[in-house]
């Protein structure tokens, strides 16, 4: 037994234990936000969007990682896909279906809801979905507003999303935040709207406080133990599935570094070379599906709404695009 001189750390393995019997048990979402590295929000005073087609993009590489770590744990992955990605790399948009996983919508132009007339973000969700399924040939559902900017001013989003066909929405964090929260937010799946489901990012109950559990910053700047003594603690405590999430620019730590205050830069480089480490460890200690799939799973009554797609399909053992890389001989 490895020996702690710290007592938290003693109490997280303690918990992890306890909670492995049953945890094991559900099948969580796992999603990821595509978007590159010069679409985040937090380093948007810094980069013009009038910029973006001259910067490099690494895009591509990044979500094929992905796609080769979650073949080799048998999971899937609901991704949040830029319309502007998607127009860019259709193929790429592509290869995630052919490999089983969910394509949902992260709007257009990556701008934040919150920061939108009704019109204007009508016509971003509607560019996106229309783009997303001419690309697919699937119906859409899902859509994730960047920054998680759904709130407290603007819940008209959620009837513009009924409106425009979308039929779950994953966009609020029911957390403090300097950017987004929503902390007085329900933790689990609940009806938005009659025909809408919102999916919140998952957090940890403790001590009457919601501590963030979704992943992304918190996942790459907290050590691996507390996000995983988290997940357990949701999937035990509570009997839910968790919905994670991360970004391709995530797991590249040579991404082209942008000039920005201390703050932003610690968020957004701070361990980056650790995060592909530390996903292969989430994919070991815990089973994940699309979001579709995890709601027609557990929790039946919400997901019959989502219908059958082909995410219900089981998952493939590797990407078409490795498979094809091998039959070259590359």
């Amino acid at each position: 037994m490895i020996a702690h001189a710290n007592p938290a750390d003693r109490f997280v393995d303690r918990e992890h234990d306890r909670s492995r019997a049953g945890a094991d048990r559900i099948v969580n979402a796992f999603t990821v936000d595509v978007e590159d590295y010069f679409q985040v929000s937090a380093l948007a005073p810094q980069i013009d969007r009038s910029t973006w087609d001259d910067r490099p993009c690494r895009v591509e590489r990044n979500v094929r990682r992905l796609l080769e770590m979650l073949a080799r744990h048998d999971a899937r992955a609901t991704f949040f896909t830029l319309g502007w990605i998607a127009k860019r790399y259709p193929q790429l948009i592509r290869e995630i279906v052919a490999d089983g996983h969910e394509i949902a919508s992260h709007g257009f132009g990556h701008l934040r809801a919150s920061e939108q007339s009704a019109a204007e973000f009508r016509h971003d969700v509607r560019h996106a979905k229309q783009l997303l399924e001419d690309i697919t040939g699937q119906a859409v559902h899902g859509y994730r507003a960047p920054s998680f900017s759904i709130g407290y001013t603007n819940p008209w989003a959620f009837d513009v999303l009924v409106e425009e066909g979308y039929r779950y929405s994953s966009s609020v964090y029911p957390v403090r935040h300097d950017h987004y929260g929503m902390p007085d937010a329900p933790r689990f799946a609940y009806r938005a709207r009659p025909q809408l489901l919102e999916i919140p990012l998952t957090t940890a109950r403790v001590l009457g406080r919601n501590l963030p559990a979704g992943g992304g910053g918190y996942f790459r700047l907290a050590p691996y133990r507390l996000s995983r003594w988290a997940l357990r603690r949701v999937n035990h405590l509570d009997q839910r599935p968790a919905i994670f999430y991360m970004h391709p620019w995530e797991i590249d730590p040579g991404q082209p570094r942008i000039a920005a205050g201390p703050k932003t830069r610690f968020r957004h480089y701070r361990n980056l070379h650790k995060t592909e480490g530390r996903l292969r460890r989430l994919l070991a200690d815990f089973r994940f599906s699309t979001v579709a799939s995890v709601l027609r799973t557990a929790v039946p009554r919400l997901g019959d709404a989502l219908g059958g797609d082909a995410t219900s399909a089981p998952a493939r053992r590797g990407p078409t695009h490795v498979v094809a890389r091998r039959a070259a001989g590359r």
